[in-house]
C-alpha cells in the first residue's frame, strides 16, 4: 500500500494546522460534550499519553481491567480533532465510548474546543512542557510520524517552533491560553510535566483531589508504578506500536520521557538565541505561568 504524502501546513483561522485536524471541522465544532466528560488537553508532545494512561487506570483500572489488555489507548481515549480516513474519527469513537466518564484528548489552542465543553462545565486537565525539550520530542516525532509534516533538519525545525509554525500552532500561544482560560474556568486542572517527572506520586494526588477520587494506597502505587515512562513503553496498548503510520525504526513513539534532553540537542548558540527569542514573547511575561517551567530538575 503507498504511503501518503506528508501533509502541508497552512493558516486556519490565525494557527498552523495540517488536513488532519480540519476536514472534520464542523462535526468537530457541534460535538455534544456530558457533564462527565474529562478533557485531556496539551500542546503535542507534551505528555498527553501519560495522563491519559494515569487517567485511565483510576477510572477503570480496578472495574474492567481487561480493558487495558486489550484495547489500545488511542481507542479507549480518543483524539478528538483527528480525522484519519479510513479510521473512524476522533468525534466518532468519542460518541461512541462506552466509558463513564469519556476520557477524551485533544491538543487543539484553548479558543478551538468545541464550546459544548464551557456549556456543560467539563472537567478540564491540561498538561504543559517546557518549550525546549517540548521541541525535541517534537522534532522527533515528526521525524517517525508520517502524518506530520516534514520535520527538515533540527536547526530549521527548531526556527519554526519559535515562529509557531507548527501543527497546532505556537508553543507559546497555546500554554499562555490554557493558562488564561482558568479564571474564567474552574473546572481547569494545569499541570507541569516536569512536577510528574519529579513526583509522580505527589501529582496523582493533586489530579485526584481534582476529580474527586479517592483510590486505596494500594491502588495509588499500582498506578504511580504501572505509569512509569518505562513501564508504559513496554505496553504494547499505550506505546502506538500497533499505530501503522509511524515509523519506529526512527524512532520509538515513546522516547526517553526525560526532563533537561533538550542538552542533548541545542547547540550553545541555540540555546542562547532560544532564551533571547522566548524572552521577547509578550504572552510569557506572566510570571506565575513562566516560573512555574524549569528546564532541567
Amino acid at each position: 500500500m503507498e504511503e501518503p504524502p506528508r501533509p502541508t501546513l497552512f493558516d486556519f483561522h490565525g494557527v498552523s494546522m495540517i488536513k488532519y485536524f480540519t476536514d472534520n471541522w464542523d462535526n468537530l465544532q457541534n460535538f455534544k460534550a456530558r457533564p462527565d466528560d474529562i478533557l485531556i488537553a496539551t500542546y503535542p508532545k507534551a505528555g498527553t499519553t501519560w495522563v491519559s494512561y494515569i487517567l485511565d487506570l483510576l477510572y477503570f483500572g480496578q472495574t474492567s481491567p481487561q480493558h487495558q489488555t486489550s484495547k489500545p489507548l488511542h481507542e479507549r481515549v480518543p483524539f478528538l480533532e483527528s480525522i484519519m480516513p479510513p479510521h473512524p474519527t476522533g468525534t466518532e469513537l468519542a460518541d461512541k465510548l462506552p466509558t463513564s466518564p469519556r476520557l477524551i484528548k485533544t491538543h487543539l489552542p484553548v479558543q478551538f474546543v468545541p464550546k459544548s465543553f464551557w456549556e456543560q462545565n467539563c472537567r478540564v486537565v491540561y498538561v504543559a512542557r517546557n518549550a525546549k525539550d517540548n521541541a525535541v520530542s517534537f522534532y522527533h516525532f515528526d521525524c517517525m510520524n508520517k502524518l506530520q509534516p516534514e520535520p527538515g533538519d533540527w536547526d530549521s525545525f527548531l526556527n519554526r517552533f519559535m515562529e509557531g509554525k507548527m501543527v497546532f500552532g505556537s508553543w507559546y500561544d497555546h500554554v499562555n491560553g490554557w493558562w488564561e482560560k482558568q479564571q474564567t474556568h474552574s473546572k481547569l486542572h494545569y499541570m507541569f510535566y516536569e512536577d510528574l517527572v519529579e513526583d509522580t506520586g505527589a501529582q496523582i494526588d493533586r489530579l485526584c483531589s481534582f476529580l474527586g477520587l479517592s483510590p486505596s494506597a494500594e491502588e495509588k502505587e499500582r498506578i504511580t508504578t504501572g505509569s512509569q515512562f518505562d513501564n508504559m513503553k513496554k505496553d504494547k496498548m499505550a506505546n502506538y506500536s500497533t499505530f501503522p503510520l509511524m515509523d519506529f525504526t526512527v524512532s520509538p513513539f515513546m522516547r526517553k520521557g526525560k526532563v533537561g534532553d533538550w542538552k542533548n540537542h541545542f547547540t550553545e548558540a541555540q540555546s542562547q538565541h532560544f532564551d533571547e527569542d522566548y524572552k521577547t514573547k509578550k504572552m510569557m511575561k506572566n510570571p506565575t505561568l513562566t516560573l512555574r517551567f524549569r528546564t532541567e530538575l
